[in-house]
């Protein structure tokens, strides 16, 4: 038995996300034969990959039908997030993947979701940014629990850092009760500022988090940076989702993959009777999902730790990761971060290809 044969049977077992094999995704490295033994390295495009265990079982079952024993293999997991470019748009350097969260109208929740799925991939053992794109009515600096202005380094802007995401936003730019009373064009040109002049460093991701509507801050992020793909966040009721709809089409009429769709506020949990109300009515996100043909990434129960901790800044996730809402969130997240390496990797062969 040779690294040969042992490649051979891995390249039987593909990525369910991907729907391409190990091999030819380079994502099963080091091989190592020992006799009866062998050991590799599987390399998935996301530390947040929801299907992990159903990978290495896979590679397990390849490789026993070929000879080796269950437990003579020895699989070492780790993760590489590959960098997002479309020719043609910016990149934001040493940046891997840029994911936008949206809305199409205001209230449902979107800056809370961008946070915490920016907080649920960090604690996957991502490296995550936040870039608050809201420059008229920004929240992410309360939410994250500090507003106080970002240090100057050389004119360029060294971002925010709280529970383990760097983050910038004109929240701590200007003081928390200055109105931001400004047109299109100097909304563009501080939205690419955080783009180009802001010290990230090295980042798996940046969550973007959009501000209501389809207007000049949607246009600049889609048009000035290689997105990964877009989330939508909508409540149930039918005003949020026709807005929702148009979130959707604008990003496809700017040619931005659509990740999925996320049904905020979807019910109400009662913590004593345990009885479920849906407040707004629920399953309209899905719908809408189903009817645009885009992944419905999940559900969010209206949850008071959820509002209090985003008041206060601290977000649920990072004060009480194991919740039942944050495992929701980081839900949304892995499959958030599958959806986005699939939309990488398939335009990176895309590229190739042409």
């Amino acid at each position: 038995m040779d690294s040969n044969r042992v490649k051979q049977a891995l390249s039987k077992v593909n990525d369910p996300e991907l729907k391409q094999d190990l091999v030819t995704l380079n994502m099963a490295r080091d091989i190592k034969v020992d006799g009866d033994k062998v050991a590799f390295t599987l390399v998935l495009t996301t530390p947040a990959c929801p299907l992990k265990t159903v990978i290495e079982e896979d590679c397990k079952n390849a490789l026993s039908e070929v000879g080796f024993k269950k437990e003579n293999i020895k699989i070492n997991i780790t993760s590489e997030v590959r960098r997002h470019g479309i020719q043609g748009k910016e990149t934001i350097k040493g940046v891997n993947q840029i994911i936008a969260v949206s809305s199409g109208k205001g209230g449902v929740g979107k800056t809370t979701v961008a946070v915490n799925v920016a907080i649920a991939l960090s604690q996957t053992g991502a490296k995550v940014g936040l870039l608050d794109a809201d420059i008229t009515g920004p929240n992410v600096p309360l939410m994250m629990g500090d507003q106080n202005p970002p240090d100057i380094q050389d004119g360029k802007i060294i971002p925010k850092e709280k529970h383990g995401i760097k983050y910038i936003s004109m929240g701590v730019l200007v003081p928390p009760d200055k109105p931001v009373v400004w047109r299109g064009p100097m909304l563009d040109g501080v939205i690419r500022q955080f783009i180009r002049d802001v010290i990230w460093k090295e980042l798996d991701y940046i969550i973007v988090d959009l501000p209501p509507g389809t207007g000049d801050a949607q246009l600049t992020i889609c048009q000035a940076v290689s997105l990964a793909g877009g989330i939508i966040v909508t409540t149930p009721q039918d005003v949020a989702l026709l807005d929702s709809r148009k979130a959707v089409n604008m990003f496809k009429q700017m040619r931005v993959p659509v990740l999925g769709i996320i049904e905020n506020m979807s019910y109400f949990l009662c913590p004593n009777c345990k009885e479920r109300t849906e407040i707004f009515s629920c399953g309209g996100g899905e719908k809408a999902a189903t009817e645009f043909g885009v992944p419905f990434l999940g559900r969010i129960p209206i949850e008071l730790e959820v509002r209090t901790g985003g008041d206060s800044g601290k977000p649920i996730t990072a004060v009480n990761p194991s919740s039942e809402v944050s495992k929701v969130f980081k839900e949304i997240a892995a499959q958030a971060a599958a959806g986005a390496s699939v939309v990488t990797i398939n335009a990176a062969q895309t590229t190739i290809s042409v």
